[in-house]
């Protein structure tokens, strides 16, 4: 049998046995309670409970085998795992039908195994999360062991030079040019992130406000929808139109006016990504305003204050934590975006506070040091595990202080309620 053939017949074998498993358990449930005995379940909850006793631990197995032959490189034969998962749903069918008793809570078994696994799946990202950073430490050790960290996080100039050659031992004799001076990628990441958080937050909290305190319902239905939509477009269509129709029209604008502006410009794909995070803003902001509770929109109009002065001094207020969380993330969405400035602001890193000249991001880079045929081991290619070791922490440290912002105005926003 292939390997597709073995999981799918091996994902049917455990979906009959959990089928079997949870009749069984019910009809024995049923059968108790028909002799006059008071359950403290009903015998679907025992059925489940048989059901989970039974396919829960074949899967694991099926699970086991999993990581077994993806980590340690074990030959597990398809028949040795068929057998191994239908004895484990045997012996969880015994041992489930045998807890079918009157004394038994099965409910509460079902809701603590529910618990459980509600946990693991919360566990899931925070262990994700450390595993990336830890395996970005490990690389970004070897890149700090090559090139100083204080010339890295202070220099301003970002050139690789030869520091290919000189990994591959085709250097010798050549002194090494690289430069990687990390200021100039960060500048322009920033740049470019807070020319899109200028042009998304005024459009999308203005949006949100319309849609929760002044749209009719009929209008609502059809302009969120529509504006979510922009959260779909994919980004190397944002791309096209930063590159092919926004950068020529800057540069179309400032031209009269004496200002150079250089086809690949930060100021083009800023604006363009800006547009893009629109709908992260509008949309959480508008689900944020909504849920305010109405007693305080009907009590501040009750004491005299119109529509407006509701708004923005009892609704916004409130909602402010989570618009404060929805332009966080879409400060984070800005900060990763790569496709939009590949195309419209070019690649060259150029530390420079004027947008209308070409610079390059963080995550750029990354992909540059990533791809092609650069050895592994060269200080250019790991380099990439530096920057995204130095933009983990930045972007850690934002939500850091998003959090302190959010606690510190709950905390006077509660006072002044009191």
């Amino acid at each position: 049998m292939q390997t597709q053939q073995i999981f799918l017949f091996f994902i049917g074998i455990v979906a009959l046995a959990g089928l079997v498993a949870f009749f069984s358990g019910r009809s024995k449930a049923q059968r108790v309670r028909a002799s006059g005995a008071e359950m403290y379940a009903q015998p679907d909850q025992y059925g489940w409970f048989t059901a989970i006793s039974s396919s829960g631990p074949a899967l694991l197995v099926g699970l086991a085998a999993v990581v077994a032959i993806a980590t340690a490189d074990i030959d597990i034969e398809g028949m040795q795992l068929l057998i191994a998962s239908l004895v484990v749903a045997a012996v969880g069918l015994v041992i489930g039908l045998a807890l079918v008793k009157p004394d038994f809570h099965a409910r509460n078994a079902i809701e603590t195994l529910i618990r459980y696994v509600l946990i693991g799946a919360a566990m899931i990202s925070i262990v994700t999360t450390f595993g990336i950073l830890v395996s970005i430490i490990f690389e970004a050790i070897r890149f700090f062991q090559m090139e100083s960290f204080w010339t890295f996080i202070t220099g301003t100039t970002w050139d690789p030079g030869n520091s290919f050659q000189m990994a591959a031992g085709r250097g010798e004799g050549v002194e090494s040019t690289a430069n990687f001076g990390a200021v100039p990628l960060f500048a322009g990441t920033f740049m470019i992130t807070l020319i899109a958080m200028l042009v998304a937050i005024p459009i999308g909290l203005l949006a949100a406000v319309y849609m929760a305190e002044f749209a009719p319902e009929s209008v609502r239905t059809v302009a969120k929808p529509v504006l979510e939509v922009l959260a779909g477009i994919p980004t190397v269509v944002y791309g096209f139109f930063a590159a092919i129709t926004v950068a020529p029209l800057i540069v179309d604008i400032f031209s009269p006016l004496g200002i150079e502006a250089s086809y690949n410009n930060a100021l083009a794909p800023g604006l363009v990504m800006g547009i893009m995070i629109i709908p992260f803003i509008s949309s959480l902001s508008d689900d944020v305003i909504t849920s305010v509770p109405d007693t305080m929109r009907q009590g501040s109009l009750a004491l005299g204050m119109t529509h407006g002065e509701t708004i923005r001094n009892v609704i916004l207020p409130a909602a402010l934590p989570g618009i404060i969380s929805a332009s966080l993330l879409a400060m984070s969405r800005a900060l990763g975006e790569t496709m939009i400035v590949v195309m419209a602001a070019g690649m060259r890193p150029n530390l420079t506070a004027n947008p209308l000249e070409d610079m390059t991001t963080v995550t750029v880079r990354i992909v540059a040091a990533l791809t092609g045929d650069q050895e592994f081991a060269s200080a250019e290619t790991l380099s990439a595990f530096a920057l995204g070791l130095v933009l983990f922490v930045v972007t850690l440290l934002l939500n850091m202080v998003s959090v302190v912002l959010i606690r510190r105005f709950r905390e006077k926003y509660s006072a002044n309620n009191l």
